[in-house]
């Protein structure tokens, strides 16, 4: 988080953070999820010095989209979190499942 960031941004970013390790994304992804979308949010309500016009163009904001652009979508999650998913909760033999068998081992 840059210096000076409020304690709102703070939480909100440890909370999308969390929330990304715990569906499968890696930390690293995880932090530049999280990182985009506060710093997105902070160019929305102004707090920042710089901003892009989609990030405040845009027609929904990031916590109101939901994911809509992530892989939610017809084909589901990618295979690896699907497999990370998998390693979290035990599942034996997952390195030789296919994304369906994965998919199916977690309940999805």
């Amino acid at each position: 988080m840059p210096r000076g960031s409020s304690g709102k941004r703070e939480r909100q970013y440890e909370h999308i953070k969390e929330g990304a390790e715990e569906h499968g994304a890696s930390e690293k992804r995880a932090k530049e999820m999280a990182a985009r979308t506060v710093n997105k949010e902070r160019a929305r309500s102004g707090e920042s010095k710089q901003a892009s016009k989609t990030s405040t163009k845009d027609s929904k904001s990031a916590s109101q989209r939901g994911g809509e652009r992530s892989h939610s979508g017809a084909e589901g999650p990618t295979r690896d979190q699907l497999y990370a998913e998998a390693k979290k909760r035990g599942v034996d033999g997952r390195s030789k499942m296919t994304k369906a068998e994965l998919a199916k081992a977690v309940g999805r």
